[in-house]
């Protein structure tokens, strides 16, 4: 495992830090800091969150101009060592910079995902854990959309044990647990006053990056590039996928009631904005 960071230090404090963890969590990976991506060359996955992290506050539209410019030197660095690298994205704005990663490395569009459905369905699973005083374990699932404020949590595809929660709450509860998934993300930046959330990432990566490794064929919400399904064609959505091997092996389309398909319309299209600025801003620069 190999960390980079322009701060000098800071990748290779962390890496000794993680590595000297191994022999208290059993593992004999080799975690290595740097601040030369040459250390990087031949990677089978790579995970980029680099960027700079919202402040209290601040919609994930104003850090669009400044993260998109990262991305696009970070991505150019990594395709300059790794020739067919599987990459996740994890930068926000999360559906635009997946975007960016796309057009400046080239690479196929099962090669490069987003972790943005994972990380919200975990919110949405612990949300309804806590509401009805059960095991998380029991609880499934499932956010679709953008990472943003228009994303689409799915109240019948979310279950415990095999029942809808449309089953065990009434409207005013599940309508509750939806517009707290929504700003979960903000709730944590708010609450922390400086930087955003890192555990539940990194716990999300973690399970895509298993999925894809030991070839599991995990059926997740991952944001992953439209080709005309759900009506969208050529931009990064969140979707339930297939993962496994080859990286994005199928996407799953749902059946959708009149105001799932507007939800998932309108937060498309909050989408396509940003999309549409990436373009405009890769054109000039």
């Amino acid at each position: 495992v190999v960390i980079a960071d322009i701060v000098e230090g800071l990748p290779q404090g962390k890496a000794l830090d993680l590595q000297q963890s191994g022999c208290l969590q059993v593992f004999d990976s080799i975690v290595t800091g740097t601040n030369d991506y040459k250390d990087t060359a031949n990677s089978d996955i790579v995970v980029i969150t680099a960027g700079l992290p919202r402040k209290p506050g601040q919609d994930r539209i104003d850090l669009l101009k400044i993260n998109a410019k990262i991305v696009r030197d970070v991505t150019e660095q990594i395709m300059k060592y790794s020739s067919n690298p599987f990459i996740i994205v994890v930068s926000n704005p999360l559906d635009a910079m997946v975007y960016v990663a796309k057009k400046v490395s080239g690479l196929p569009k099962n090669r490069i995902i987003g972790m943005a459905g994972v990380l919200d369905s975990a919110r949405f699973r612990t949300f309804v854990s806590l509401e009805l005083n059960c095991s998380l374990v029991d609880v499934d699932a499932m956010v679709l959309g953008g990472h943003g404020d228009s994303m689409v949590p799915m109240p019948r595809y979310t279950t415990v044990s095999g029942i809808s929660i449309t089953d065990l709450m009434n409207s005013e509860q599940i309508d509750r647990l939806v517009d707290r998934t929504r700003s979960g993300g903000a709730e944590i930046v708010g609450l922390l006053k400086k930087g955003s959330a890192f555990l539940s990432p990194g716990a999300s990566v973690v399970k895509m990056i298993e999925a894809v490794l030991l070839d599991k064929k995990r059926m997740l919400p991952c944001t992953a590039f439209l080709e005309g399904e759900y009506g969208w064609d050529g931009i990064f959505f969140g979707v339930p996928v297939t993962l496994g091997m080859s990286g994005i092996e199928n996407i799953i389309e749902l059946k959708l009631t009149d105001e799932e398909k507007k939800a998932i319309n309108t937060s498309a299209q909050d989408v396509k904005k940003m999309i549409d600025e990436v373009d405009l801003f890769l054109k000039e620069s």
